[in-house]
């Protein structure tokens, strides 16, 4: 191996390192799962706090990485060994207590049972760490100095890592057989946000008189919420349904419904939430819309109408006098 591929080699390992450190953090901070991984050997109460830290501690690692140098980087990067190579310490005894439970590694994406894989890349990340030691430039001036031999070694490396990687098989097997919206478990919390970001719901906020639902349930692809409301002095249930899934994005149905009679007093149907496609049709100037009408007016047969209206005075609406209609003619020709 030539010295430059080698340095090339040890370059790469720091925004390597730092992406996916931070890409940990993110997972793990973002879900809620704390059933896998270093949780598996605390008690309840303390698995959460511990998903919480561990992600926070790789965030602090990732921002080492790419931000320090020196001493302060050196630290960072050795730091960084330790903690892969202690994860895989962790990982063993996970397995041993939990056979079935997930390494954790990247939050809820993280669900296959802990094998040979999940330990070997563990493991490499360690080496790949104590191979940035000595370095001085950190993972952004690494990015910015890469050369073709960067790419290679990188190319080469993401190969590797994806080979030892149980996620991505996991993701695509999950793609390849999507459960129907009828059978697919979606969150309250996630529905809760769906509703609030829609113009069904900021239409009828108005008439709630509470924001928590009186009931939930789920009927085939929507989840329907009822809210305790009041419209025009009346006492109403509004229930709102929300799509679970789809191709499009979610929409938002609603229904006001008198409590007493039961009967269905307003609806409102689907609002997209999408952006339009083109701008809206826009309506002529007060201006030029007189002016394309003056081009449209037909003096002779205004005259002919009027002609015949003075003739037959009966057939005139009783709303409309002969003096008024004489007068309104009269002001549309002087204004012509």
């Amino acid at each position: 191996m030539s010295a430059e591929i080698l340095q090339a080699l040890r370059e790469v390992q720091l925004p390597l390192l730092a992406v996916l450190l931070l890409f940990g953090a993110l997972t793990k901070l973002g879900s809620r799962d704390a059933s896998s991984g270093l949780s598996v050997l605390l008690p309840a109460r303390l698995r959460r706090p511990a998903v919480l830290g561990t992600g926070l501690l790789e965030a602090a690692l990732a921002a080492g990485l790419v931000l320090l140098s020196g001493v302060p980087g050196e630290a960072v990067r050795l730091l960084t060994a330790l903690v892969f190579a202690a994860s895989v310490a962790v990982l063993l005894l996970v397995r041993r207590r939990d056979p079935e439970a997930g390494c954790g590694c990247f939050g809820g994406l993280s669900r296959a049972p802990i094998g040979w894989r999940t330990l070997t890349r563990a493991g490499l990340l360690s080496v790949a760490a104590l191979l940035t030691l000595g370095l001085e430039p950190t993972a952004w001036q690494a990015v910015l100095g890469a050369g073709p031999a960067h790419a290679a070694v990188l190319g080469a490396e993401l190969l590797l890592l994806a080979a030892l990687s149980p996620e991505l098989r996991g993701t695509a097997a999950r793609l390849r057989h999507r459960e129907p919206c009828e059978l697919r478990e979606v969150s309250e919390r996630a529905v809760w946000r769906r509703l609030r970001r829609s113009d069904v719901w900021r239409t009828n906020r108005p008439l709630l008189l509470d924001t928590e639902p009186l009931d939930t349930w789920r009927h085939g692809c929507h989840r329907f919420l009822r809210y305790d409301g009041l419209r025009h002095g009346t006492r109403v249930d509004v229930v709102f349904a929300v799509r679970i899934g789809g191709r499009r994005r979610t929409a938002v149905r609603a229904a006001v419904v008198d409590r007493g009679s039961g009967t269905s007093v307003a609806s409102f149907g689907a609002v997209s939430d999408r952006e339009l496609q083109g701008p809206p049709r826009r309506l002529p100037g007060p201006r030029r819309a007189a002016r394309l009408d003056a081009r449209r007016r037909d003096e002779a047969r205004e005259a002919a109408s009027l002609g015949k209206a003075l003739e037959n005075p009966s057939g005139r609406s009783d709303a409309w006098p002969s003096e008024d209609l004489e007068a309104e003619v009269a002001g549309g020709r002087g204004g012509a």
